[in-house]
């Protein structure tokens, strides 16, 4: 009879396990974007891991007013280097060609320009697609930097862009 009653409960622990995992929270991590190449640029980024990729939110404060700025996902989680070129390049576990979002072949870290109001501030709210959080995944961008560049990003120019100088760069923590 016990060994009867340790099977009836595998399925109810199994069952509640499944339940605790649908209810756990989703990964979140932050970056402060520090000022790089001599700007004024400073900001707090939130994501947030989602079914399809990760969420950021946040704000950008003293870019130039009604700028538009190439923005990515970058290799390596340093930001130590004036022009914040220690971030290396574009995240791109899967070595696809530079390209934009959304619109065929691109860089897991390639996310949509963004666009500053007339005081020159960012309301940071975009999905990326294609990469994870704190999964160990090759997509997991936990510990990469983010980086705002000075110029749009023209989605054609190989490798990077041509977005620019690096003006703001922070990890994500």
């Amino acid at each position: 009879m016990k060994l009867h009653h340790a099977i009836l409960l595998v399925p109810a622990v199994a069952a509640f396990a499944a339940s605790a995992s649908e209810n756990a929270e989703p990964a979140t991590a932050s970056a402060t974007l520090v000022a790089a190449s001599d700007s004024h640029v400073s900001g707090t980024l939130t994501f947030t891991a989602s079914e399809n990729g990760v969420l950021i939110t946040g704000r950008i404060a003293g870019v130039e007013p009604s700028s538009t700025h190439g923005f990515h996902i970058h290799e390596k989680g340093d930001c130590s280097a004036p022009d914040a070129t220690s971030a290396g390049g574009h995240f791109n576990p899967h070595a696809h060609a530079h390209g934009q979002a959304g619109q065929g072949e691109h860089h897991a870290g390639d996310i949509p320009n963004l666009v500053a109001d007339a005081e020159g501030n960012i309301a940071v709210d975009v999905a990326v697609s294609g990469v994870s959080l704190r999964d160990g995944g090759i997509g997991d961008i936990a510990g990469r930097a983010i980086v705002l560049h000075a110029a749009p990003d023209d989605y054609t120019s190989q490798p990077a862009g041509n977005s620019g100088a690096r003006i703001a760069c922070g990890v994500i923590e």
